[in-house]
């Protein structure tokens, strides 16, 4: 029985993927790497000691990512303090659902949870959730199930009565390899047939994810 709803949060809830591709390529850039749009797109909720070997197979052998990765948090937080964040599409009226059901729900993310405050603040709804798990609250982020698991036993449940929503092939891995119900709201990016064979569901956007949880009530 479904108990839960767990909500990545980068390109899930805050339109925010967008702004990491452009500023992950500004910033290699800046120090002389030929990063292209692509490459942000393999590392998406992807944890850094995963990341950087993968940025120096697919960019260049000397890519220093932790270098760019300052830059690149150096150029998007200037562009948030000066332009904010914009919330995805069908937030409002999935939280809203939500709150007449007894489902917990949660934030699990690969962003600190510094950021995670300041960007869910930001658009009114951190207040709406029961637990949040950032990436700095566990040793192995995404792909890997630990941050989906650490959810769980925060939320006093088992894998298998939450329900993940990711928007990225490798958020969706790692709540599937947890034991969770997954639904995938692509952002930038379709699924591929070996992603969407982990979903329960793909949807266009949040608000179309009520009625597969309907299913599960």
């Amino acid at each position: 029985m479904l108990k839960a709803v767990i909500f990545d949060m980068d390109g899930l809830l805050v339109d925010t993927e967008k702004l990491l591709q452009r500023f992950w390529v500004e910033a290699a850039q800046f120090y002389g790497y030929p990063m292209k749009k692509e490459h942000v797109l393999q590392i998406r909720s992807l944890s850094g000691k995963l990341a950087a070997p993968l940025l120096q197979k697919l960019v260049c052998d000397d890519f220093d990512y932790a270098k760019v990765r300052l830059k690149r948090l150096e150029l998007m937080n200037a562009f948030i303090a000066e332009n904010g964040i914009e919330k995805k599409k069908g937030i409002d009226e999935l939280l809203g659902f939500l709150d007449t059901t007894p489902l917990k729900k949660a934030v699990c993310t690969a962003t600190d949870d510094k950021r995670t405050k300041l960007y869910l603040e930001s658009i009114g709804i951190y207040h709406r959730f029961d637990e949040h798990i950032s990436g700095n609250m566990i040793a192995n982020g995404k792909p890997a199930p630990d941050i989906y698991l650490y959810a769980c036993e925060r939320l006093g449940l088992a894998p298998n009565e939450c329900m993940a929503f990711e928007d990225s092939p490798n958020g969706i891995s790692s709540a599937y390899d947890a034991g969770c119900m997954t639904v995938m709201i692509p952002d930038l990016s379709q699924p591929d047939e070996q992603t969407r064979a982990k979903t329960a569901a793909v949807c266009e956007s949040l608000d179309r994810a009520i009625d597969v949880i309907k299913e599960y009530l």
